[in-house]
């Protein structure tokens, strides 16, 4: 209850008036549950109110409304419209006394009280002289609350003035506009409980039967000829004499409609009923027959104060978590892998956008994975920045420059990376391969994976699956019952996919292991809950880091020409043997094969023979095996002996048997080789066909240049410059405490200059102040986080200097919110045209009278408020 309700003043009759009367918390607690109000910043109380209110933005609370939250809420609906008759408005009062809902709901006292508080602190309902009340465009949204028809007056107003005559009439009321409308008169008359009953009574038990199948909703039937004309005096079937008395209403051609009142009575003190056997009764019905359900809302079934129970399998936490664990280190590993190979062989873009079928089949045997895992890697990895689209005509997919960043940090922060940017995201790389509306198969990284509410579900999944016990599995069913009672509105076809996606893309990430949610995966639902961002040493790196495999900076080498590394390598090292050897296969242990290619490969990166052997002695546990040490210095012996030039190309080697074996070898035809000397042949291909064509035949060459000096060229190392993927539309973020401070404080500030009276405060007499810029910044920051007035000089867009005296509310995005007491009205400053900032004293003119800026106190009958 407000300050002047206590007082025994005037209470607020007005939405707008109840949250001007709310306190600085309660707007607090408004805008951390619906962030949507201040984004951005309104002007003042009134704007807020409107927000508030408008459909979009209810529609936006209400689908995130549990089961029980609704089933409370269409009781104040159904209970607080204005246009009901008879005791169901007491004393004349609009509103719901949210002392009698636990016995109309047969809820406990506790479970309801807590939910009005919650639709009171997220302005869904709001408080007018002690009853409850709702905002008056749900009574547009939720059209059946409770599965109860209009109320009688507005069912009347609908019909015609004949047809609500002959209600009158039957009724024994007199008719005219003498007393009121006929059909006001008639709602307050249907209305009581002492002349309802006899009605339904008289119109026989048959007729009660149908009102009976209505009563618990949905209120409209189906009957042929529903607007027929009839009265008392000439109805002969249960249908025309409920339509003749008006208890039930015609409201189209086929349809005839329960009213309100009615209902409430037939239901006898109880909003709703544990049973939900009657909906099997929902059938069309004959001209005379009882009218069925039409399909729309539902019934109006009594809904559980709390969530179903989470069912599965049992599993020891430390198993779960080592599951989970060691599947985020390979998500990490994976997506490592999967934009090192398109770095050096790139996919192309399709017209679309997208990633082509088989660049992705091909992704996938390199990865040892399947396609849609690797479509979950490659959208993670796009999400997260890593991965973009060159700008070409002809672009291609490569990792971006924030890759080399990400690379080089420690794993669990890497993870935590791919898994907040997928947490965030709105595409949903599980529904890549499927077909959209026109047919047309989606492809990984293109269009049509766009999903809004991508982003709500998996918070919803990850919150279910945080529910259950630790190392519980909860089943798909016991998952989807919870779901249905965290989110009644959202149910539905789509939902269901977005669901199983959800918990598909979790499972490959590492957020969940067996089933069970990791305690990385709470960590990091928490943190990205509280803030909308990652810290950058976050809990989810801190709880998943001492899980992960050690990094190993040694391997071992075997005399078969292997090594075989018993962890994750450090990544330099690990870059360096996958230069000099091939990765034979993966699992608990990496084992990489030296081969003549994989040597001569890294010789032609510009390493040594000593340099390479020098390396696998450091970081070898055992010995370097002989074979290798003469595989290595084999190769470097051959490695440059036979060199191309350019004639249109030559070869060279000073071996001239070399030469001799070549230009006699038939393979060598299509080369055209013609011998210039011992030690020198020309061919009439240009030098890179030769050196591909060489390589093919076995006779591997590398480039000279025209000094005779050996061309070395390491592997290319491409990147995209473009910027990180938007994250589409979405939900407004999580506001922080100081941002919805703040923005407490701008609201205050524009309603108390929208409605107090203004006194404009002269600036100081002299020159605007100048600072530094970063001065500038870091004293508006001080100010507005303290509720201090500070003296700014402005340049405005036309080159105008002036002076302001403001009260900071918020610095952001290049713009400075503040109450310009100056002008007595809440501006925005671009912050590069401020010239200077300086503190002045706070005290006030002392012909003002009062404070009418945005700080300091506010006079009047109300609460005193300070440091807004």
């Amino acid at each position: 209850m407000s300050e002047n309700e206590r007082r025994g003043g005037g209470r607020p009759h007005t939405f707008t008036a109840w949250l001007r009367d709310r306190p600085d918390s309660g707007l607090d607690a408004l805008f951390a549950a619906r962030p949507d109000l201040i984004t951005p910043v309104p002007a003042d109380i009134g704007a807020l109110a409107a927000r508030a209110v408008a459909k979009p933005a209810v529609l936006r609370v209400l689908d995130r409304l549990d089961r029980f939250g609704l089933h409370v809420l269409e009781a104040l609906v159904a209970l607080g419209d204005d246009r009901l008759s008879g005791p169901w408005r007491a004393g004349g009062d609009t509103g719901t006394d949210p002392d009698a809902l636990p016995d109309l709901l047969e809820a406990p006292a506790e479970a309801v009280r807590d939910t009005v508080g919650h639709l009171l602190a997220t302005a869904l309902v709001w408080s007018d002289g002690g009853r409850v009340r709702p905002v008056a465009v749900l009574r547009t949204i939720l059209t059946t609350p409770l599965g109860l028809g209009p109320p009688l007056a507005a069912l009347l107003d609908e019909l015609p003035a004949e047809g609500v005559e002959r209600v009158t009439a039957a009724l024994g009321l007199p008719g005219g506009y003498g007393a009121g409308g006929p059909a006001e008169r008639a709602a307050d008359a249907l209305a009581r409980p002492d002349r309802l009953e006899p009605l339904i009574a008289a119109a026989g038990a048959d007729a009660r039967g149908v009102l009976e199948r209505l009563a618990w909703g949905p209120p409209h039937g189906s009957v042929n000829g529903a607007a027929r004309q009839v009265d008392v005096a000439s109805a002969v079937s249960p249908i025309d004499r409920l339509l003749a008395r008006g208890l039930l209403i015609a409201t189209g051609p086929d349809t005839v409609t329960l009213p309100r009142e009615v209902a409430l009575h037939l239901r006898r003190g109880r909003l709703a009923r544990r049973s939900a056997a009657h909906a099997d009764s929902a059938t069309n019905s004959t001209p005379d027959s009882a009218p069925g359900a039409a399909a729309g809302p539902g019934t109006a079934v009594a809904a559980a104060p709390g969530p179903p129970p989470l069912t599965g399998p049992q599993h020891t936490p430390r198993l779960a978590l080592r599951a989970a664990a060691g599947q985020a280190f390979t998500a990490v590993r994976s997506v490592e892998e999967l934009l090192e190979l398109w770095g050096a062989d790139p996919p192309a873009v399709l017209r679309n956008g997208g990633l082509g079928v088989r660049e992705l089949r091909i992704a996938a045997r390199a990865l040892d994975s399947d396609e849609a895992t690797t479509a979950v890697l490659a959208e993670t990895a796009y999400a997260a920045g890593l991965l973009a689209a060159d700008g070409d005509v002809d672009g291609e997919w490569l990792p971006s420059t924030g890759y080399d960043l990400w690379r080089a940090a420690e794993p669990a922060a890497r993870w935590a990376a791919l898994a907040a940017a997928w947490l965030r995201g709105s595409r949903v790389p599980s529904l890549s391969g499927s077909k959209d509306a026109r047919g047309r198969t989606r492809n990984v990284l293109g269009e049509g994976l766009e999903r809004r509410s991508a982003r709500e579900v998996r918070v919803d999944v990850l919150d279910a699956l945080a529910a259950a016990p630790e190392g519980c599995a909860p089943t798909a069913e016991s998952v989807a019952e919870r779901l249905a009672w965290l989110r009644p509105r959202r149910q539905g076809p789509a939902y269901t996919e977005l669901v199983a996606a959800a918990t598909n893309e979790a499972a490959v990430l590492g957020l969940t292991g067996r089933g069970a949610l990791s305690p990385h995966g709470r960590a990091l639902l928490a943190e990205l809950r509280e803030g909308g961002t990652l810290a950058e040493a976050s809990a989810a790196e801190a709880s998943l880091a001492p899980e992960l495999p050690e990094q190993l900076d040694h391997f071992l080498v075997q005399g078969d020409l292997t090594a075989v590394a018993p962890g994750p390598l450090v990544p330099a090292l690990a870059r360096e043997l996958a230069l000099a050897a091939d990765v034979e296969s993966t699992g608990g242990a990496t084992v990489y094969r030296f081969s003549d290619a994989s040597v001569r490969r890294a010789l032609d990166s510009g390493r040594g023979a000593a340099e390479l052997t020098e390396l696998l002695e450091r970081h070898s546990t055992t010995p370097l095996p002989q074979p290798l040490r003469y595989l290595i210095s084999d190769v470097a012996r051959r490695h440059g002996r036979l060199r191309v030039g350019t004639a249109s190309s030559y070869l060279r080697c000073d071996d001239p048997s070399v030469l001799a074996e070549l230009a006699g070898d038939r393979r060598t035809a299509d080369l055209a080789l013609v011998r210039l000397a011992p030690t020198v042949l020309a061919s009439r291909t240009a030098r890179p066909v030769l050196l591909a064509r060489l390589a093919e035949l076995g006779y591997p060459a590398v480039p000279e240049s025209v000094d005779g000096s050996v061309q070395l060229s390491r592997p290319e190392v491409r990147r995209s410059d473009a910027g990180t993927v938007a994250a589409g539309a979405a939900e407004p973020p999580q506001p922080g405490p100081a941002e919805r401070a703040a923005s407490v404080r701008a609201v205050r500030a524009g309603d108390e200059a929208a409605n107090a009276e203004r006194h404009p405060i002269d600036p100081p007499g002299s020159d605007p102040p100048r600072s530094a810029a970063s001065h500038t910044l870091t004293v508006l920051s001080a100010a507005a986080s303290q509720g201090r007035r500070v003296w700014i000089g402005y340049q405005d867009a036309d080159g105008r200097a002036s002076s302001r005296i403001v009260d900071p509310a918020r610095v952001e995005g290049g713009f400075l919110t503040a109450y310009d007491a100056t002008r007595a009205a809440v501006s925005r400053f671009a912050v590069h045209r401020i010239t200077g900032v300086a503190d002045i004293a706070a005290a006030e003119p002392a012909e003002s009278g009062q404070r009418s800026g945005a700080a300091g106190s506010r006079t009047g009958p109300g609460p005193t408020r300070q440091g807004v």
